[in-house]
């Protein structure tokens, strides 16, 4: 199956960068990565968040068909690794649509947002009004930290900053469902499920993981993990890879987080890793296009680490005689690293062509390593595999477009085998087209995921 033109015409519409900041301050990287082990834990994380952690309602609105209440709460990661958080996404805001009249039951699907949706217009013109008209059922529309009223002033529309921003939104978003989800049990609604397009599908799914009960589950447009979406699908056109690059050259520290980094299933980046060694020209002629002494190469880190781990041997680009490292930093441009602005290159006009040659290697090499840390993280912090399979895999219904650009399926594990006995919906088409026009089959998998649940838990509540 390939992929929808739609999708790529649409991206190449979209000018704005992702990540123009980077990766995101070494510490915060390091912290949401040991916090992500506690809530991966489900069993660890029955009492982060309080049962009667309180919730406010501070305005509603009367319309012919529903009510629309708004309301906040203090997200809980601000207390659990404080100042992770923007200072701006501290306080989570919520919009809860409920109907005039309830058909049967009280059931309530919280909604989490996906790329770009900011506020709540959105979600509630195109999901939570037509629920309300067609079957009852409420809606509870949580908005994403970084976006609407929680977004960072620095930050640009939709672009996150850092790499390290979408894992505080998924750490921020589990422990604030928890919080919603326990605030709706304790005003006495039911059935309770959760649903998300795209990232919003992603975090939906982070969030049941969590959740100690039975839960119906609706991601739409997403899948096993968000690494694909950064590396191979068409959004890894929009990040901003210089930056990142140059980052991952110049500091070690990521040394000390690739040790952090836990996933080790058969599509990890670890699997995969090529020791920069065994590549054509190896290290002997960097070492002569960089003219590093052997005093030079005995201070520098080890460029590998035994039994192909994730270091990848690249110790040779942020180590060795200083003047002759900044001078090579100083020279990252667009392309990746130019080895013509390198004085001592120009004096040995003989090296030219081994110049040319080594220089195209050690760009190629260094975005291929950047892009297998992206992987990295990425799987650390949103892969499925990395959390607790929910309660009962039955009441999930995925909906998946088949031609998706945005979310590529190919070379990372399914959700079927990650989760077995969920159910997997595709459609025709890409992630565009789905999204727009695909709503209504959206909706109709809400329901019966609902169906099923009351059916299999009728006393539950």
């Amino acid at each position: 199956m390939g992929v929808s033109r739609l999708d790529v015409f649409y991206r190449r519409l979209l000018l704005t960068k992702l990540f123009i900041g980077g990766w995101g301050k070494p510490e915060d990287l390091k912290r949401i990565f040991e916090f992500r082990k506690l809530i991966g834990d489900r069993e660890r994380c029955k009492t982060l968040v309080p049962e009667d952690y309180p919730v406010y309602i501070d305005k509603t609105e009367e319309h012919s068909d529903c009510q629309i209440h708004n309301g906040f709460f203090i997200s809980p990661l601000e207390q659990l690794v404080p100042g992770i958080l923007p200072p701006e996404s501290v306080k989570a805001r919520f919009q809860f649509i409920v109907p005039k009249r309830w058909q049967k039951n009280r059931p309530v699907c919280i909604q989490l947002a996906g790329t770009g949706d900011h506020f709540f217009w959105r979600r509630r013109t195109l999901m939570a009004r037509p629920m309300i008209k067609e079957t009852g059922m409420a809606s509870l529309l949580l908005e994403n930290p970084y976006y609407g009223y929680r977004k960072p002033k620095d930050q640009l529309r939709s672009c996150l900053k850092n790499v390290s921003d979408l894992f505080v939104m998924g750490g921020a978003l589990i422990l604030e469902s928890t919080v919603l989800l326990r605030w709706l049990e304790r005003e006495g609604y039911w059935p309770l499920g959760m649903t998300g397009i795209s990232m919003g599908g992603y975090m939906a799914s982070l969030a049941v993981t969590n959740w100690p009960k039975p839960i119906p589950l609706i991601p739409c447009l997403s899948w096993s993990t968000a690494s694909s979406v950064f590396t191979t699908g068409v959004l890894s056109k929009a990040v901003n890879w210089t930056e990142l690059e140059k980052q991952y050259a110049i500091n070690s520290v990521y040394e000390d987080i690739i040790k952090l980094l836990e996933y080790c299933g058969a599509d990890s980046f670890k699997m995969g890793q090529g020791l920069l060694k065994k590549s054509p020209g190896g290290m002997d002629s960097l070492e002569q296009l960089l003219g590093l002494s052997t005093d030079d190469k005995t201070s520098q880190a080890q460029y590998s680490k035994a039994g192909g781990e994730a270091e990848a041997g690249r110790g040779l680009l942020i180590r060795g005689s200083g003047d002759k490292v900044d001078q090579l930093l100083s020279s990252v441009n667009s392309c990746g690293v130019n080895f013509d602005t390198l004085p001592s290159f120009h004096a040995k006009n003989t090296l030219n062509e081994k110049k040319t040659d080594s220089s195209k290697y050690c760009r190629q090499s260094l975005h291929k390593e950047s892009i297998s840390f992206m992987k990295g993280v990425m799987d650390e912090c949103t892969h499925m595999a990395n959390f607790s399979v929910p309660v009962d895999t039955s009441l999930i219904i995925v909906v998946q477009a088949k031609e998706d650009a945005y979310v590529p399926r190919a070379g990372v594990r399914s959700l079927q085998e990650i989760w077995p006995g969920c159910e997997v919906r595709y459609l025709n088409g890409g992630h565009i087209s789905a999204y727009l026009f695909k709503q209504n089959v959206f909706r109709q998998a809400i329901y019966d995921a609902f169906n099923r649940f009351c059916m299999k838990y009728p006393n539950l509540h």
